[in-house]
């Protein structure tokens, strides 16, 4: 069992959960909680069972095993894996946004503002770049002003430089609004980041501890191998400046810089 995190109590956590399905189980004995003004980054293989243990906590699914904890009248911000649409359907970003939220346009247009997209409100959504959907995405999760944000995959489909802008952007959210971030990625080069503790599960829990700690694990060297603890990158963003989509650097009183790449 892993060791509980001292502090307020998590805003959500699972404690020994387990989950069978055809008679095997699916993830077993997992222990992970997220607190506010925390990010937690899930990662591990593809079929190690990241997404099952999403729904179990989510309350999509009820553990065979275990339990599943969240806090009372918690209100929880999603950004989906995958999300397509038809170049024949009309959507619009604005309206991609309150498909399943009612909110009023200039609610919509401030949640835009704070990812830096404002300006495709009105954008079709078949014509937005990866990166760009993303942070209409994100904004869209952020319209519930959740207390705890959930993202799965948030970078795929983003280049290098976008990664690193959305991830910067994820920690300056998780700084304004304090609230929890658990972040599930399969990649492992940047996702660990901006990232307070790392869980690393391949069916069940094989390490869990800072980013550095991690990368050490025995178990971790062995499900992705020796060379990728000196492939993954430690971002350390010291948050003095701003970046465009491309992942360019914005220099300060609302003047454009270059556009440049930022070496982090």
């Amino acid at each position: 069992m892993a060791e509980a995190v001292a502090g307020p109590a998590p805003l959500a956590a699972l404690r020994g959960a387990g989950l069978r399905r055809g008679g095997r189980w699916l993830v077993q004995d997992v222990d992970l909680e997220v607190r506010a003004g925390e990010i937690v980054s899930l990662i591990g293989p593809n079929g190690g069972g990241k997404t099952t243990v999403l729904r179990l906590l989510l309350g999509l699914l009820a553990p065979d095993a275990g339990s599943v904890e969240r806090r009372a009248g918690i209100s929880v911000g999603y950004l989906p894996q995958r999300f397509a649409v038809e170049p024949v359907l009309p959507l619009t970003a604005a309206r991609l946004m309150t498909m399943t939220v009612r909110a009023p346009r200039g609610a919509v247009a401030a949640a835009l503002a704070e990812t830096g997209v404002e300006a495709l409100i009105d954008r079709p959504v078949h014509a937005l770049s990866g990166g760009e959907l993303q942070r209409v995405l994100l904004a869209r999760a952020l319209l519930r002003r959740p207390d705890l944000l959930v993202l799965d995959e948030p970078v795929q489909g983003v280049d290098y430089a976008g990664e690193a802008a959305l991830y910067a952007l994820i920690a300056s959210i998780r700084d304004r609004l304090g609230c929890g971030v658990l972040l599930v990625s399969h990649d492992l080069h940047m996702v660990m980041a901006e990232t307070d503790r790392v869980i690393c599960l391949n069916r069940h829990v094989c390490c869990t501890g800072t980013p550095q700690d991690v990368t050490r694990h025995a178990e971790y060297l062995r499900l992705f191998g020796p060379q990728a603890a000196s492939a993954v990158a430690f971002y350390r963003h010291a948050h003095d400046h701003d970046h465009d989509l491309a992942g360019g650097v914005l220099s300060g009183e609302d003047e454009r810089g270059s556009g440049r790449p930022h070496t982090h």
